[in-house]
């Protein structure tokens, strides 16, 4: 009996640079619902995997299908609207506007219209709401500051937020945790676990393992382009491969 159909299936994916292999065949299924880490070491090819995913790079070889469709090289405004969206690991907010006021993009764009009959009431509000959501203090001036003058933390919440206003179906979380503090990323985990119950199905580049491997349900380890392993965190952990290409170790 076979099971059900990928949510996304990424079928022997390869991008080259020039002379350079940046990934390499990469193949994998993700099932609805599932929240799938991806990691390796640095210049393994995980944010190439996530913008050939996402259409801000064109793959040499390869597909990508989405929910049966196929957005191979399809560019990414297209592919935000099929339901697909991702955070960035550099976050580039608009500074001078206060954070609220960033979320004015999402909040307009062609899918939320869509949803919403192209009525979603007063977005100011919504924008507040959804802040609020991701952890920005519903009766401090935090959101009302310029993205300038905000710590990392909030701008990583900022873009967080800038995501789910999308209502997507699968989030692509390119390293949300970087730069935050053990506080800060426990502030952020039941907001991605919210977001599961929700039925959102996650894909999430990371290098806090020991945070990701407490919420993912598989992990997939890229090194030099190639998928060197594949199971849950501890199986993975244990591979030589793994081990040599974080550690070294023959």
């Amino acid at each position: 009996m076979m099971g059900p159909e990928p949510f996304l299936k990424v079928v022997s994916l390869s991008k080259n640079f020039g002379g350079i292999q940046a990934i390499n065949s990469l193949s994998f299924d993700l099932i609805k619902g599932e929240l799938l880490g991806l990691i390796g070491p640095n210049g393994s090819g995980k944010t190439t995997a996530v913008n050939l995913i996402t259409g801000f790079v064109k793959p040499s070889e390869g597909e990508v299908i989405y929910q049966g469709k196929n957005i191979t090289s399809m560019p990414p405004h297209k592919i935000v609207r099929l339901g697909i969206t991702r955070t960035f690991q550099m976050v580039k907010p608009f500074y001078q506007l206060p954070a609220f006021k960033n979320m004015i993009i999402p909040l307009y764009s062609p899918r939320v219209k869509k949803m919403k009959g192209g009525k979603y009431g007063d977005r100011d509000a919504v924008a507040l709401d959804l802040l609020e959501e991701v952890g920005f203090e519903r009766d401090s001036m935090v959101a009302f500051k310029s993205a300038g003058a905000l710590p990392q933390g909030y701008l990583k919440r900022l873009e967080l937020a800038k995501s789910i206003a999308l209502n997507p179906d699968l989030m692509i979380l390119d390293e949300l945790f970087s730069g935050l503090s053990l506080a800060e990323v426990a502030g952020i985990v039941p907001i991605i676990e919210k977001m599961r119950l929700q039925g959102k199905t996650i894909i999430m580049i990371e290098h806090r393992l020991k945070e990701l491997f407490r919420i993912a349900d598989r992990i997939i380890v890229l090194n030099y382009g190639q998928k060197i392993a594949e199971g849950k965190s501890g199986e993975v952990m244990e591979s030589t491969e793994v081990k040599k290409a974080y550690l070294g170790a023959e």
